[in-house]
Formats: structure tokens, C-alpha cells, sequence
């Protein structure tokens, strides 16, 4: 009885651990792959229960949920030899698990690795091909069109990766092209100033031109209607005057002695030395008549 209870202590773990060692589970998530001294024996895809030969079997368990390949920030050139910096990243999963762990070695860092060079070696390609207004603006979907296209085709091939998706976060301009560019912006708008301000210029000679002109014009205009008008004024007046004349000669020649005298001695102090029988006179001195 004694030699059983023994026998029970010994056996009893040992067939624990060969059953813990023959099941193992695959969750919902995962694909494993059985192993026979290296080698690949069978896939399980299916979640659940599985059994395995202990110590002969091993079993590696890859994850299936979409993966991120966060990229550190690469400098490409353009196809103006310029360094534009370039932070991306790859959505990616593992669709075919055999190619992917001889591939890779089931090593999820190595199927990184070499998602990142050729990511990397599109994006290069892409980029060596187009201007930086093009990949800074109105070509940035084509680019990302086009590197996940060449990613998938390899991936899928060669590692057993399904390429999902392959986005650009950002683009920045290196150091020494951002100071090119300003440098470029702040003589273009110096000279787009210049060039106004000669505009400007050559706009206000123009404006000041036609109103010196127009002011000649306007002053010609006044002044020969002036004369115009004084010319009338004068013809009226020496009409007046031989109307008069005609009507009254002795009484117009009096109103003209009038008007001399008036103005000869219109200020205080004027002397006039003349003759008592000079014409200017004539109206009082009574030889004249």
C-alpha cells in the first residue's frame, strides 16, 4: 500500500505536466504555428483548445490584429536636390503566417525593420521625382497611392504582410531649404514691392500730368471767355458812350472833364500846374466857348 501511495506521488505530477504540456490555447487574435525540431508542421487558426506531442512539438503564437509601423522622421531629396524631412507610418497584418515566419523568423522587429527600408526606398523614389510644391501640395495622395502600392506587393510576396494602409503624417522643410525659401519670398516681394511702387509712381506722374493739363486747359478756357466777356463789356460800353455822345456832344465832353478832374485830383495833396487856358479847362474858362 505503501509502495502504490509512492508510485501515485510520483506519476501523478508527471502525467500534470505531460497534459499541460500537450494543450495550449489559441485566442481569437492569434495564429500559432506548430513546430516539429524547427521545423512547421501544421498552422492553427482556429480559436480554441489544441493538443501538441510534449517535448517534440513547440508552438509560437503570432498576433493577427493590424499592426503600426510608426517610422522616425527620414530626409529625402526632391527633384530640386532639396531636403524635405518625412514622418510617415504603415498600418500592416500578417495574413500569410508561414511566409511570415520564414521570412522573418516569426520576429515581429525584423518584419518591422524590413517594412521600414522599403517604405523608406519608395518614399525616396517618390519623392526624387517631384518638385516640393508637388509633395508639399497637390500630389501628396498620389504619393501615398503609389508607396503603398509597391509596399503591398512586396510585402505580400515576400513576407506574407498585408499592406493596409500608408499614410504621410508630415513634410517639413529642412533647415537649410526653409532659409532658401524665405530668403526667395523676401526678394520676390521686395521686388513685387519695387515694381508697385514704380507703377505707383509712374501712375502719379501720369494723374498729375493730366491735371496739369487739364488745369491749362481750364485756366485758357476762363481767360478767353474773360477776354470774351470784357470785349463785350468794352463794345457795350463804347456804344454806350457814342450813344450818348451822339445824343449830347457838349454834355458828354463835360462828364468826361468830369471824370479827370475827379481823378486828377482824387487824392489829398494832388497838384496840377497848367495854364489858365489849357483845354483841360475849357468848361470854365469861358474863351473856349
Amino acid at each position: 500500500m505503501k509502495k502504490i501511495s509512492i508510485i501515485s506521488i510520483v506519476v501523478i505530477p508527471i502525467i500534470a505536466i505531460l497534459l499541460s504540456s500537450s494543450l495550449y490555447t489559441v485566442n481569437e487574435t492569434q495564429v500559432a504555428i506548430k513546430l516539429r525540431l524547427g521545423e512547421v508542421v501544421s498552422i492553427e487558426q482556429e480559436p480554441g483548445l489544441k493538443f501538441k506531442t510534449p517535448f517534440v512539438n513547440n508552438v509560437v503564437f503570432f498576433d493577427q490584429r493590424i499592426q503600426t509601423l510608426d517610422s522616425a522622421p527620414e530626409a529625402f531629396l526632391t527633384v530640386e536636390k532639396k531636403n524635405v524631412i518625412v514622418d510617415s507610418y504603415v498600418k500592416w497584418r500578417i495574413v500569410d503566417v508561414w511566409k511570415f515566419y520564414i521570412s522573418t523568423g516569426g520576429a515581429m522587429a525584423s518584419a518591422n525593420l524590413r517594412l521600414a527600408q522599403n517604405n523608406q526606398d519608395a518614399l525616396r523614389s517618390e519623392f526624387s521625382k517631384r518638385t516640393i510644391r508637388e509633395v508639399v501640395s497637390d500630389q501628396r495622395d498620389a504619393i501615398m497611392a503609389t508607396v503603398k502600392a509597391k509596399l503591398k506587393a512586396i510585402a505580400e510576396s515576400e513576407y506574407g504582410i498585408e499592406v493596409i494602409d500608408v499614410r504621410i503624417k508630415r513634410i517639413e522643410l529642412s533647415q537649410e531649404v526653409r532659409n532658401s525659401v524665405y530668403l526667395r519670398m523676401e526678394t520676390e516681394r521686395k521686388g513685387l514691392a519695387n515694381k508697385l511702387r514704380s507703377e505707383g509712381s509712374e501712375e502719379a506722374e501720369k494723374i498729375q500730368a493730366f491735371a496739369e493739363k487739364e488745369r491749362t486747359i481750364i485756366l485758357a478756357n476762363a481767360y478767353r471767355d474773360s477776354e470774351k466777356v470784357r470785349g463785350e463789356g468794352d463794345a457795350e460800353s463804347a456804344s454806350n458812350y457814342a450813344e450818348a455822345y451822339s445824343q449830347d456832344a457838349e454834355f458828354y465832353s463835360f462828364y468826361r472833364s468830369l471824370e479827370s478832374y475827379r481823378k486828377s485830383f482824387g487824392q489829398q495833396g494832388d497838384i496840377l500846374v497848367l495854364s489858365p487856358d489849357s483845354e483841360f479847362f475849357r468848361h470854365f474858362n469861358p474863351s473856349f466857348e
